[in-house]
């Protein structure tokens, strides 16, 4: 004030004003000062004198340092709770929100002589809201920490963290204060940190301008620790390195149990500007700053892989007005600029990351993006639209990892994890097994820590998180995520018998072809098939429902999504799903099975929606319409990009072992036919790139004339037919090449199911007309015998095929041999 008075209020970040809480009439130097949750109690710790004028006015027998308790509403009495010679902090705690006014206030006194103390205080209530200290002699106070050499006080969670040095090495201790209890020490953990230096470093208990300047010679320059809400627990510290314009820093990822060491050579730098490394805690990710230079995000659910860690230099790594090294993180995404008193909400900003994600030319630096984009901005619309167009420029430019797996794996591990807890240990959250690049610029040194003791009974929150956190490392946490090698495995081995008696579905019910199933291999039961099919065909449906109506309108337009049976997806679908629930089951048997049921639904229906939104941004992007459906033109520039990326994400999807949804390989198809020249065609049709299907070949056979460059089309993909399939497709296509195949695969088929059995002597009299050539006047006699013996499969009288169509097909056949008309 003016009159050098010390007034201490309190700031409003609502009204931008200072509430007057007291005033001290006379120039005071104010170490610290808390303020209890009512607002009527105040401690305060000032220095009484400088060492100047204690040598001055010789008061040797006053204490340099004073700690009161004041009470403020009403003003009125003020007790001294210290009076000594070494500096104290003061902190109130305060109970959870929502909690009525107690009558009790508890005090923190944190000691230079390394020791901390609570005190309870107990008040009177009078009118209006007022209270008075109850007049009870000296306060109730407790021990609660001794001979530390380092504390942190966490204000949103009411946690009080302490390093206690032990030879070489330290330890870490957490002491959690309770609304309805005194407090518990809930943690400990042995860290290979040297803390050596006498003088006690204090976090979040205020700013002291003289700890800060001297910070040069000190072998720990900087030391926090973060919590994460997803039960993650860090400890950062900065070093300091013999090497000039070297930096050293270090995470304990307590939570993982191990650090990472980084080392970080600078290019140029003035040895002026070298100070010690700021930590920023933003919940999902650790960010190490140093104001000119870099800018460090590291990932705290998954730092085993440096590319999940966003390394940035230059322009990328500024911070808006944060210039200086004095800084602090008081809480999350909170940061102190200590010199300027100025206090900042610190988050990443999506445009610049998506930024980064489209200049960035490194491997490592797109996927540290991707995953930071859809983990910290939890999968907005406009976001995923943006990263997919980022995906469809990309394709051919990522080396090291496939930008379409990446971007649906992480996107279902982001969708699915927040809503149940340790999901997020069982869910697979990235497709590569092992990351073997390097970050340009930094050395990482990875070294195994034990794993922090934790001591709490009935704590819910981040302690319950953290414990399932160590319990999932003790049980070797990589092998609990889902992986796909054994769903592979049993669909490569269900497929090769599904397709051997797919011949079977085409004119049989389900119920008919479980029966068949179940007779020609009895390790697989009818129920385990019938669940099979029956959970694809339950969660195709919900996918349909979960489809937004203005893309299955364009997607109706187009084909007939989902009116086509795809049996090698639905067995895919209906083993994803019994095995994930398997899977889930085993981990997490406290949800319950209709829990259970609803992740694996959620699971697999945002998948394919995830598919489904991809080629919706394709689809737009390209403006494509439904004629390409159409054969009977080429297709353009947009529509082979289209096909491209949809090969593409068929490449990704057998690479995960992951279902497409319904109509997927049809529309594939469609457009391979339109882009590609007949002999590339072919190649991928024989490579499996490109699937046959009912709906694509069959609208081929009957829209397409018989030209003959149509011909040869027609003529190579009816050869490539599978059996089952060719025989319900080609009765589309009326020609002689066509109908001669029908004919001698009908033939084929009588004499097979004839074996050995002997028939009765052919009547001649059953031909429509008398044939001189012997041998056919046999074979078309005996197909009729085998007929009239009920001998023949039902799909011929579905197909018109019989002996008199046999004996009319070869003939044709036979004078066309010879060149001879027939008539």
């Amino acid at each position: 004030g003016n009159q050098r008075n010390t007034h201490i209020g309190l700031y409003d970040l609502q009204t931008k004003q200072n509430e007057h809480l007291y005033v001290f009439e006379k120039n005071l130097h104010i170490i610290s000062c808390s303020i209890n949750n009512e607002r009527t109690l105040l401690a305060v710790s000032f220095c009484q004198y400088t060492e100047e004028e204690r040598a001055t006015q010789l008061l040797q027998s006053v204490s340099k340092y004073l700690t009161l308790l004041i009470e403020i509403h009403p003003i009125n009495n003020v007790r001294v709770l210290k009076a000594v010679d070494s500096c104290v902090r003061v902190q109130f705690l305060y109970p959870v929100e929502g909690r009525n006014a107690s009558r009790e206030s508890r005090l923190l006194l944190v000691s230079e002589d390394k020791y901390i103390e609570q005190f309870d205080i107990h008040v009177v209530a009078e009118e209006e809201h007022k209270v008075v200290i109850q007049k009870s002699g000296q306060l109730p106070r407790a021990r609660v920490a001794d001979d530390l050499v380092w504390a942190q006080w966490d204000m949103m969670e009411q946690r009080l963290f302490y390093i206690v040095p032990k030879e070489s090495k330290s330890t870490l201790r957490c002491v959690q204060f309770y609304p309805e209890e005194n407090f518990n020490s809930i943690l400990e953990s042995h860290l290979d940190i040297a803390v050596n230096d006498t003088q006690l470093k204090l976090v979040n208990f205020g700013y002291d301008y003289c700890q800060d300047q001297d910070v040069a010679s000190k072998s720990l320059k900087n030391l926090q620790v973060f919590t994460s809400k997803a039960g993650g627990l860090c400890v950062c510290c900065s070093l300091v390195s013999d090497i000039p314009h070297e930096i050293i820093y270090s995470i304990y990822f307590l939570h993982k149990g191990y650090n990472k060491t980084f080392t970080v050579s600078l290019e140029r730098a003035e040895s002026h500007q070298l100070k010690e490394v700021a930590f920023m805690n933003l919940d999902y990710y650790v960010a190490a700053y140093l104001p000119g230079q870099f800018l460090h995000l590291l990932n705290i659910q998954h730092p085993d892989m440096l590319c999940y860690t966003l390394f940035l230099t230059g322009e990328d790594a500024r911070i808006d007005t944060l210039q200086n090294c004095s800084i602090r993180c008081p809480w999350v995404s909170a940061a102190l600029d200590c010199s300027a008193g100025s206090l900042y909400h610190v988050s990443i900003s999506d445009s610049a990351l998506l930024q980064l994600l489209h200049q960035s030319k490194r491997d490592c630096e797109r996927l540290a993006a991707l995953h930071c984009a859809l983990l910290y901005f939890q999968h907005t619309e406009d976001l995923e639209m943006q990263i997919i167009q980022w995906i469809s420029e990309n394709l051919s430019t990522c080396h090291s990892f496939d930008p379409i797996q990446e971007f649906i794996i992480a996107s279902l591990y982001c969708r699915l994890c927040p809503e149940t807890e340790n999901l997020d240990k069982l869910l697979p959250y990235t497709s590569l097994q092992d990351w073997i690049g390097a970050v340009p610029g930094v050395i990482c040194a990875t070294d195994i820590i034990s794993l922090p003791v934790l001591e709490f009974q009935n704590s819910k929150g981040f302690w319950e998180k953290l414990s399932s956190n160590l319990e999932s490392v003790k049980y070797a946490e990589p092998h609990l995520h889902y992986h796909s090698k054994v769903l592979r495995r049993e669909w490569c081995s269900l497929s090769e018998e599904v397709r051997s008696i797919l011949f079977g579905l085409l004119f049989c019910s389900f119920w008919e072809f479980c029966l068949f199933t179940n007779q020609r291999e009895e390790r697989r039961t009818t129920a385990y098939l019938r669940n099979i099919f029956e959970n694809a065909k339950k969660y195709v449906l919900v996918y349909i429902m979960f489809t937004p109506s203005y893309f299955a309108q364009i997607w109706a337009r187009l084909v007939p999504l989902f009116e086509e049976e795809d049996y090698q997806q639905q067995l895919l679908m209906g083993l994803m799903v019994a095995q994930l629930k398997d899977h889930l089951m085993r981990h997490l048997q406290y949800v319950g099975k209709k829990k259970i049921d609803q992740i694996v639904l959620d699971y697999v229906a945002n998948l394919l929606n995830l598919v489904h939104r991809i080629m919706k941004e394709v689809w737009r992007r390209y403006q494509l319409h439904s004629c390409i459906f159409c054969f009977d033109e080429r297709g353009s520039a947009a529509e082979f990009a289209v096909f491209h990326i949809m090969s593409r994400i068929l490449e990704a999807a057998n690479g995960m072992c992951m279902p497409l949804p319904p109509g997927f390989h049809t529309l594939h198809l469609g457009l391979g036919v339109r882009c590609l020249p007949l002999h590339t065609l072919l190649h991928y049709i024989d490579n499996g790139i490109l699937q046959l299907t009912e709906t694509c070949v069959r609208k081929l056979l009957r829209d397409l004339d018989d030209t003959e460059q149509n011909e040869k089309l027609k003529f190579s993909i009816v050869m490539r037919l599978p059996e089952a399939l060719g025989q319900k497709v080609r009765q589309y296509w009326n020609h002689p090449i066509n109908a001669n195949f029908i004919a001698r695969k009908y033939v084929k088929l009588l004499l097979e199911k004839l074996g050995n059995r002997q028939c009765s002597r052919p009547v001649p009299e059953r031909l429509s007309f008398p044939v001189e050539f012997l041998p056919l006047n046999y074979l078309t006699n005996m197909l009729a015998e085998i007929e009239n013996q009920g001998s023949v499969h039902p799909y011929e009288n579905q197909d018109h095929v019989n002996a008199r169509f046999v004996e009319e097909t070869a003939l044709k056949h036979t004078m066309t041999l010879l060149g001879l008309k027939y008539s």
